[in-house]
């Protein structure tokens, strides 16, 4: 497995320890999602996507529903995404995604966490040197498949030529330009993939080794992260633990 596939392994690991925050994470991205596109799958792409990872991180099809009725009420928040980084201890760098209708309150929140550790919340942008962002596709593999093939008919959509495969759950995931991430998945569902699910990520570009004892305050630094409902995925270039 390559190195995106094997960070986003130890990320999400963590990121979804909680089913109930779990989804009230995947709510607010099917929010967006309706409130951008409307309410009905098959004419919004975006709420397909959301859907297929919905069901990949086994979230019940009446929660599902009952989000999208949800997003379609006149007095549902406004949601913006919003992205924090700086250094917290020991020279880490950590992104933090968020969805929030309270911007003020959110920045409030992360700021708080940076402080108590001894971190320091940088601008936007400070730290993008240190992570790729990319546009993340995982789809249900099919018989036959040339990946090789795959690749280069995507190769205008700036996808990567790496990609990992599980072959556990039978499925493929590839990595892009986030500006291509409609185009990547029409051209993914009009070669007949399944379950095409899709997300945003950060990859560090360049793992930083740290102690056991450094290791802790990081991790307990990111689980505060994690506590605020606003927090999507925070992302650092701490190298993983082996085995993670």
């Amino acid at each position: 497995m390559g190195r995106a596939f094997e960070y986003r392994k130890a990320t999400k690991l963590k990121r979804w320890g909680h089913m109930a925050k779990t989804f009230t994470r995947l709510g607010k991205q099917i929010a967006i999602a309706v409130k951008a596109g409307g309410p009905e799958p098959e004419n919004n792409p975006t709420l397909r996507s959301v859907i297929a990872t919905c069901k990949r991180e086994n979230m019940p099809k009446d929660n599902i529903e009952r989000a999208i009725k949800n997003a379609m009420g006149k007095d549902q928040s406004e949601y913006k995404g919003m992205t924090y980084e700086g250094y917290g201890p020991h020279g880490v760098a950590i992104f933090v995604d968020t969805l929030t209708d309270n911007t003020t309150r959110t920045v409030a929140d992360v700021r708080s966490v940076f402080n108590k550790f001894g971190g320091n919340l940088g601008t936007t942008g400070s730290l993008a040197f240190l992570f790729d962002h990319k546009c993340v596709f995982t789809f249900k593999k099919k018989d036959g498949l040339d990946m090789e093939e795959l690749i280069l008919d995507l190769i205008d959509y700036d996808v990567d030529d790496e990609y990992d495969e599980d072959p556990e759950e039978g499925t493929i995931t590839i990595y892009g330009d986030p500006k291509s991430y409609a185009a990547i998945q029409k051209h993914l569902e009009e070669c007949g993939f399944e379950d095409v699910g899709g997300e945003f990520t950060y990859i560090p570009n360049d793992l930083k080794d740290v102690t056991p004892e450094q290791r802790e305050t990081i991790n307990k630094m990111v689980e505060r992260l994690e506590e605020f409902d606003d927090v999507q995925t925070v992302y650092t270039n701490m190298k993983p633990e082996e085995g993670e």
